[in-house]
């Protein structure tokens, strides 16, 4: 069967979940947030919707729910582009990469949750973080003044187009968080050229230096680092495609490997911004969605490469689609993206940075690892510094959602064969250096679907129990038909199978989910300089506006004085 229907059928909400199944352990606390695109249907790409925020309360009797039960919330992320969007909705057109306006374009923030501290931000490619309360999950501010990001790709507009990071990493150590921001060049041909950022949170602008001598044609969905080093790399599993935007046939592919960026952070930061910085440059395949670097880098830079092997996330299904089997393309896949055409690989390398080179890999692929989906990982300061355990989640072969498009699209660079079945999806541990499977849990229904795993400590403390990633717990929630549900498993034996489950009271489904991450529970806000909507609100980009418009803008800014 294909992929769960109600993953763009059901809406998001509030849900009060029962625990069906086993025990829930006296040591779990704190909250699992998630990051989702709203699923309006307003948008001919699934993941381009307006965001909200989930959070899924891991202590029975919290936000509202009974005693003997789980809150998961749902808000929408209420920022100034849908603030503007709720307030002139026709002014708004869906494309096949976001929204446009004479506003300007949307900041999504539908991707990743960002904890850092006790400060909560939110996360998209295309947008500035954003940052929401920890308590009320409402918003509180966008990360950056327009003018201190630099020129905006598509002018000088109230909401700005910036392309950015949907991973940022926070840097204890020089008390900032690392980004990027993309910039198009016409010169020789159409391409981005990328730039690292830097902010503190006690600033309400960032710095930027543009990278020396890149161009290339994807996108920095992630970012990654060691003691020394900022990571980069084109993601290479997103391509933007200028013919189908226009309304042509896509012929834009991903790559078969993908360029990787090394920068000194004490040579950046001692830079005067904008002033260009010399990268150290090496190639690594296959393209990637995620890579994670141990901070520790004395004998090198070691990183988890999480290969997305011809899955192409800018290839949307369109109606007159039909799958790998012949069948039309259900109408609830519509706008979803399309899946990996080949097993996904696994990579374990380390690099050394002084002569930009890999010199040492290990990789791992198998006949259940298509879709790598995400990972879980112990983000607290001494698991980075010695990871012991990666948790990844598999999604499984899944030519219903594969269309007979993508495949010609990439003839002579699939193998039919591997396609003509539906299998389970997997939850399993990898060992950090070495990447031997520790431990592997197999669905036994093809109707489930596993999305973003989360790994909690012990005792609720980022700081409790053994840190790398082995003792805790890996929360797992499971897309199916027949209800939605979040499964619970021992870090340390996955295989064994979950160990609690929680449901919805009346089997309720929820829709798609992207990123998850742990925090422990904060109800209050920092105080901190933060950037006002109306700060960002100049005459020179209201000048482009009616006067109707105009009083949109000004509705919003007040409303978020």
């Amino acid at each position: 069967m294909p992929i769960p229907e109600t993953l763009t059928t059901a809406s998001h909400g509030d849900l009060d979940l029962r625990l069906a199944h086993g025990a829930w352990p006296a040591d779990l606390a704190g909250d699992v947030l998630f990051s989702a695109p709203m699923i309006s249907g307003g948008s001919p790409s699934a993941i381009f919707d307006l965001g909200c925020i989930i959070r899924l309360s891991l202590s029975a009797g919290t936000h509202g729910a009974a005693p003997d039960r789980f809150a998961w919330r749902t808000r929408a992320i209420e920022s100034p582009s849908k603030r503007i969007h709720d307030r002139a909705p026709d002014a708004f057109v869906a494309t096949t990469v976001g929204h446009r306006s004479s506003f300007g374009p949307l900041n999504a923030a539908n991707t990743a949750p960002l904890p850092w501290g006790d400060r909560l931000f939110v996360t998209w490619d295309a947008g500035r973080p954003v940052e929401l309360h920890p308590g009320t999950l409402d918003f509180v501010a966008e990360v950056g003044s327009i003018d201190s990001w630099g020129p905006s790709m598509m002018g000088d507009t109230v909401l700005p187009t910036i392309l950015t990071s949907a991973h940022p990493v926070t840097d204890r150590a020089r008390g900032g968080m690392w980004t990027t921001k993309l910039d198009p060049v016409l010169e020789p041909t159409f391409a981005m050229a990328p730039s690292v950022v830097f902010w503190r949170p006690d600033r309400t602008d960032v710095s930027v230096w543009p990278i020396e001598g890149i161009a290339f044609n994807g996108s920095t969905h992630t970012v990654s680092h060691t003691r020394d080093w900022v990571i980069l790399c084109d993601s290479g599993n997103f391509r933007a495609d200028l013919g189908e935007m226009m309304g042509g046939e896509r012929t834009v592919t991903v790559d078969d490997d993908a360029p990787v960026w090394l920068l000194r952070k004490d040579q950046v930061l001692s830079t005067p911004p904008g002033t260009p910085v010399r990268p150290v440059c090496l190639r690594v395949a296959p393209p990637n969605g995620h890579f994670y670097a141990r901070y520790d880098d004395a004998d090198g830079i070691s990183m988890v490469w999480e290969g997305m092997d011809l899955l192409d996330l800018g290839l949307a299904h369109r109606a007159d689609d039909v799958d790998l089997l012949g069948r039309p393309m259900p109408p609830t896949a519509i706008g979803l993206y399309n899946m990996a055409m080949a097993r996904s690989t696994l990579n374990e390398i380390v690099i050394d940075p002084n002569r930009g080179v890999v010199a040492d890999q290990v990789r791992h692929s198998d006949d259940w690892t298509f879709n790598l989906q995400l990972s879980a990982m112990d983000w607290s300061p001494a698991g980075q510094a010695a990871p012991t355990a990666h948790h990844v989640t598999y999604q499984g072969c899944r030519p219903g959602n594969v269309s007979e498009r993508a495949a010609q699209l990439y003839r002579g660079r699939i193998e039919r064969s591997q396609l003509t079945e539906e299998t389970p999806a997997s939850l399993a541990t990898f060992r950090r250096g070495g990447l031997e499977v520790i431990s592997r849990w197999e669905y036994g229904d093809v109707g489930d679907l596993p999305t973003s795993p989360t790994f909690v400590p012990r005792s609720g403390s980022a700081a409790g129990g053994d840190p790398g990633g082995h003792d805790g717990y890996v929360v797992q929630p499971v897309f199916n038909d027949g209800g939605f549900r979040v499964e619970l498993f021992d870090a340390a034996r996955v295989g064994a199978g979950p160990i609690a489950t929680l449901r919805a009271a009346a089997n309720e489904c929820v829709p798609l989910m992207l990123h998850s991450a742990w925090m422990p529970t904060t109800t209050e806000l920092v105080d901190a300089p933060r950037l006002s909507f109306a700060d960002d609100v100049t005459d020179a980009r209201l000048a482009g506006l009616d006067r109707p418009e105009r009083r949109v803008v000004a509705s919003v800014a007040e409303e978020l004085g």
